[in-house]
């Protein structure tokens, strides 16, 4: 067992982990033979967080809600397993020949905006889309039309004007990580609404700030609050379930952990390309799973071309791909819809993010064929870092979507070749 694991097991008894399954478990019997490892533990508290997760999601969707109880969770389209274990419970998981790799779950919280200000729109394209050359795109017929991105924030406002037509699905996950039944598009703060609205925003007469305005998202409102872990992994699931292969999370752990590196070794196996701002600490700072190097991770700049001064940077020890950001986005300034018909603008590597990830969306859809390993090089490739801007700050530095589309298409003649 990792040492992480061992001094958690050590200290409280017991540890909440991620399963990596092989495929054997899909049968029935296989997972129960694997339930009678993990244990609950704490009965009235574990009640107690259903039934508060039930009440919770009652009030928005209007329904009352039956209590589920887990010993385990499975989430198929990631071949992962989640629950609580005793010391004895680890070691025979680890033991099994249907377990990969155990790891103690991460848990992760929102990258909130560094700053907001209401803000009016003006009759342009935002400063974001026309510094990555988005608009160039769209002057060629290239709107993200027939592509679903994977949200996975506080959820989003489906009654807003940017966004009609550009929910694809919505699923609400509760407190204690359960799907809710007929929940709907809601964002329980306002950072959803507005990540969501620069992938996907649609023009309105005023203005455009969405990057793909004819892509759709599948929105999940998986944080804060509650068991995150439970929360997060159950949203990705359901976005793969959805189809998208482009992933946009704007949440992270400070600091460096490998724990959630099993997910997105999953996420990578599922096709899916994770998008995910690297935090808002400054330099030498970094979020995981923003900082892994399977990751397309995301830095702020500003319409001057620096890095943002929030925007994290760190350098890691390790021969492929060191640095991180592996690139930067507009994230100041930045422009977008938040519930009730609003507007603000927000700064944050959160909001980069999501420009990243309507770019990928971009670029798919004028290939669709392409896998996320060639829409990731396709936007690595493009980037250019201006003479402003420091490598250790802004890395490879700001994506091209002219240049990216170029990349993709050349890769994929060569592909077929």
């Amino acid at each position: 067992m990792a040492s992480n694991l061992e001094e958690t097991l050590a200290g409280v008894g017991y540890a909440k982990v991620i399963v990596a399954l092989k495929p054997t478990l899909a049968a029935a019997s296989s997972k129960a033979a694997l339930e009678q490892h993990f244990m609950i533990p704490s009965e009235p508290q574990m009640k107690s967080l259903m039934a508060v997760a039930a009440r919770s999601a009652s009030k928005r969707s209007g329904h009352p809600r039956p209590m589920e109880e887990h010993k385990m969770k499975v989430y198929p389209h990631l071949g992962l397993a989640l629950g609580f274990v005793d010391r004895g419970g680890a070691i025979a998981l680890a033991a099994s020949n249907q377990v990969e790799r155990v790891v103690e779950a991460p848990e992760l919280s929102l990258i909130r905006p560094f700053a907001r200000r209401s803000a009016r729109l003006a009759a342009a394209p935002t400063w974001g889309i026309k510094r990555l050359k988005v608009d160039r795109l769209w002057a060629q017929g290239i709107k993200g039309k027939g592509v679903i991105v994977g949200h996975l924030d506080t959820g989003i406002d489906g009654t807003h004007p940017a966004l009609k037509d550009a929910i694809a699905a919505f699923a609400e996950f509760d407190l204690a990580g359960d799907k809710v039944p007929g929940a709907r598009p809601t964002d329980s703060d306002e950072h959803g609404t507005h990540t969501a609205g620069t992938i996907v925003g649609r023009s309105v007469p005023k203005g455009a700030f969405g990057v793909a305005p004819e892509a759709k998202v599948a929105s999940a409102m998986v944080i804060e609050g509650g068991q995150v872990i439970d929360r997060i992994l159950g949203g990705m699931d359901w976005v793969i379930e959805q189809g998208a292969q482009i992933l946009s999370m704007s949440l992270g752990l400070r600091g460096f952990t490998p724990a959630f590196q099993t997910v997105v070794t999953a996420l990578r196996n599922a096709n899916v390309l994770p998008v995910i701002a690297v935090g808002n600490e400054g330099p030498n700072t970094s979020r995981s799973p923003g900082n892994y190097d399977t990751v397309l991770a995301v830095g702020a700049m500003d319409s001057s071309d620096e890095v943002a001064d929030f925007s994290s940077s760190q350098r890691f020890n390790r021969p492929g791909d060191p640095l991180v950001p592996d690139l930067v986005a507009p994230g100041v300034d930045v422009l977008s819809c938040v519930p009730n018909g609003r507007f603000a603008k927000m700064d944050g590597s959160s909001m980069a993010t999501p420009h990243v990830a309507g770019l990928a969306a971009l670029l798919l859809s004028a290939e669709p064929a392409a896998t996320a390993d060639e829409l990731e090089q396709a936007i690595l490739g493009s980037c250019v870092r201006p003479s402003s801007m420091l490598e250790f700050r802004g890395n490879r530095g700001v994506p091209d979507a002219v240049a990216a589309l170029e990349i993709l298409r050349s890769s994929r003649l060569q592909a077929v070749a």
